[in-house]
């Protein structure tokens, strides 16, 4: 028999996580971003180097409601907003293929650090004055041609990797 939301034996949990969203701006992609948010206990999503219409239709669809449930906020100065939650403790990690980039799997974290990770644009990635504030970047190893999958996928592939036995 098929369960539903609440008769499901998840436990509700809450983690030391933040996404970061540098030019992320398809509204299908945002709620989807906050959908996987809620499902995985991230603690906040943070928009910046966009303007999100968070009363579009298609962001509430693929939300469903989730966008009432996660915290989020809009910067002005993703710079500043990286400064001070590195200030707080974060680590910065970037979820980018680059020349220095690791394996996804190679991401060690214990479930009560502070980790902020940092989701690009749908077409260009994570930008490079942004890349350069993080503290590393990891990628998702891919075995197709293809060398990206949608941002959202790779935010529930990174989210699941971290959280899954936590």
């Amino acid at each position: 028999m098929q369960l539903t939301h609440s008769s499901t034996p998840f436990i509700k949990r809450e983690f030391p996580i933040v996404l970061i969203c540098d030019g992320v701006k398809g509204p299908a992609n945002i709620g989807s971003l906050f959908r996987i948010a809620e499902a995985f206990g991230v603690r906040e999503i943070i928009f910046g180097n966009s303007e999100i219409e968070f009363d579009s239709g298609r962001l509430k669809k693929t939300a469903r409601d989730t966008h009432r449930k996660v915290n989020h906020s809009q910067s002005h100065d993703l710079n500043e907003t990286i400064n001070n939650l590195r200030g707080k403790g974060f680590i910065i990690a970037a979820l980018e293929i680059t020349n220095n980039s690791k394996p996804l799997h190679d991401l060690q974290w214990n479930g009560t650090d502070k980790l902020a990770i940092v989701l690009g644009n749908e077409a260009h990635g994570v930008s490079e004055p942004i890349l350069k504030l993080t503290d590393k970047s990891y990628h998702i190893e891919l075995f197709g041609e293809n060398s990206s999958i949608n941002v959202a996928q790779a935010a529930a592939v990174a989210l699941y990797h971290l959280t899954a036995s936590k």
